[in-house]
């Protein structure tokens, strides 16, 4: 499945293994074309404009053809909406590509982008933005309602056009343009959904200014107080060439850095939300999402992902649900108490548990625990994340391990992490690598024990048919679970 995106400032070929409710990408490309940045004193795409633009989208349709792409969508928004030569290029365009291109309106445009928040986060609620290089798309997002919307002329390319490049009068513009969106204070405490590029650019430098450990963008939170300090300093900068961590961000999108900056600062004060929550999906997989069906839609976002991923890397997508099912018991009766949040991150773990399995063992911890950090996870937030790649950690790696690695990436890792998610990553990945011990990672043997709490001792109970399995490596993984509930252990075989 393949998305083409003509934006105002970048036009973007994204291919994906199909449309499902947490889409992977197996192909991303991009170039900053700047497709909108005259229209608004000349109402005209430019010629320079155009042909670099066609030219990508040449490439792209020769890159679906070696991909063997069958299902080709293609979307374009504000500069080819406002432009007076914008069905002209269209008309080239489709030609170029073989396909039709569908013209957003801007609450169109809208809709799509609320749609990829809604694909991309668990039960999203706040406010979203899409700013472009020719718009700002505004939506308010109830879960999976989509409600009031609104679509502003503050696009980075456009903002930096109709101010003559003067910041104060863009900060006159913009000011003028967020009056005209009377709902924008029913944002108040909730989150604030960033999408579009200037706004990942921003983010972007933010980790790199605050040394971030996680760098993945998806996900990514700050208070509105911190974001608003921020994006001051880089509207105010003198030169953005000092700003520290300047270099990561591209050098066709610096121009509109502080453009988008501003924007976001008076957006937040005016509409006053909990945080800014960052977000690489957005209209492209808004698209997806209106072609799901809907049993697909309704699915979980995480759990979806989590399962297609054990299905292509674990040696028992059966044995992972048997290890949800089993661990459900340490979290029930007298166990520790776990929230709903709480149980769908443990479930996601165990389903993820084996998936590095074809490692070297002295290494499986360590690579399983890079790779979920990093993964195309949606649905869920950065501690969450970081919940996955350590209770996976510890579902591979002993006391030993965990020495050899300190002070990397893990450590660092934990510092975006509660104390409590720390706490039962360490639990879980405690049960996951016990339960490994007993059923060798197949399928039929866990689900035939039993875990259950009896005072201040923790029972695991096996069919004395398994009796064979037995031994101290068992016992002692299955000593420190125990341990980490404050229990005694104890394994019991029984006819």
């Amino acid at each position: 499945m393949g998305v083409i995106d003509i934006g105002s400032n970048s036009v973007r070929l994204v291919v994906y293994e199909g449309a499902q409710r947490s889409p992977t990408p197996i192909f991303n490309e991009k170039i900053l074309a700047g497709l909108g940045r005259s229209i608004a004193t000349s109402g005209r795409l430019s010629d320079e404009a155009v042909e670099k633009s066609l030219s990508a989208l040449g490439r792209f349709r020769a890159v679906a053809r070696v991909l063997g792409v069958k299902n080709i969508r293609a979307v374009a928004t504000a500069a080819c909406r406002d432009a007076s030569n914008g069905q002209a290029f269209i008309a080239r365009a489709e030609k170029i590509t073989g396909i039709k291109i569908e013209i957003l309106t801007g609450l169109q445009e809208a809709e799509y982008a609320a749609n990829g928040i809604v694909m991309g986060f668990s039960n999203p609620d706040g406010i979203a933005g899409d700013l472009g290089g020719g718009s700002l798309e505004l939506i308010d997002i109830a879960g999976n309602t989509l409600l009031q919307s609104a679509t502003t002329p503050l696009g980075g390319l456009r903002l930096l056009d109709t101010s003559g490049e003067k910041i104060d009068r863009a900060i006159e513009i913009t000011d003028a343009e967020l009056a005209r969106v009377p709902w924008l204070d029913k944002g108040q405490g909730r989150s604030f959904f960033a999408v579009g590029g200037t706004w990942r650019s921003l983010a972007k430098l933010h980790m790199e200014q605050t040394n971030y450990p996680l760098r993945v963008m998806h996900g990514y939170s700050v208070p509105t107080k911190e974001i608003v300090d921020f994006c001051e300093q880089i509207r105010k900068a003198k030169k953005l060439s000092a700003l520290a961590g300047i270099e990561e961000i591209a050098r066709a999108r610096r121009e509109t850095l502080p453009y988008g900056a501003l924007v976001l600062e008076r957006l937040m004060k005016t509409m006053k939300p909990r945080d800014v929550v960052f977000s690489v999906f957005g209209v492209r997989e808004g698209l997806l999402y209106k072609l799901l069906s809907p049993q697909e839609r309704a699915l979980d976002p995480l759990l979806s992902f989590a399962a297609d991923y054990a299905r292509l890397r674990s040696r028992s997508l059966r044995h992972a649900y048997e290890l949800c099912d089993w661990t459900d018991a340490l979290f029930s009766g007298a166990g520790p108490k776990e929230s709903p949040a709480e149980r769908r991150l443990r479930h996601a773990a165990c389903l993820l548990s084996d998936i590095g399995w074809r490692a070297h063992p002295d290494y499986r911890g360590e690579q399983s625990l890079n790779v979920i950090a990093h993964a195309a996870l949606a649905g869920i937030d950065h501690p969450g994340r970081v919940f996955l790649a350590m209770a996976i950690f510890y579902r591979h790696a002993g006391s030993a391990d965990e020495e050899r690695i300190a002070g990397t990436l893990s450590d660092r890792l934990k510092l975006v992490a509660t104390n409590r998610l720390l706490k039962r990553a360490r639990i879980t990945g405690a049960a996951i690598r016990a339960a490994h011990m007993l059923s060798i990672g197949r399928p039929g043997i866990i689900d035939e024990t039993t875990l259950t709490y009896e005072r201040d001792v923790l029972v695991l109970t096996v069919p004395q048919a398994y009796a064979a399995l037995d031994g101290e490596r068992l016992r002692r993984r299955f000593g420190v679970v125990a341990a980490l509930l404050d229990r005694k252990s104890e394994v019991r075989f029984v006819t």
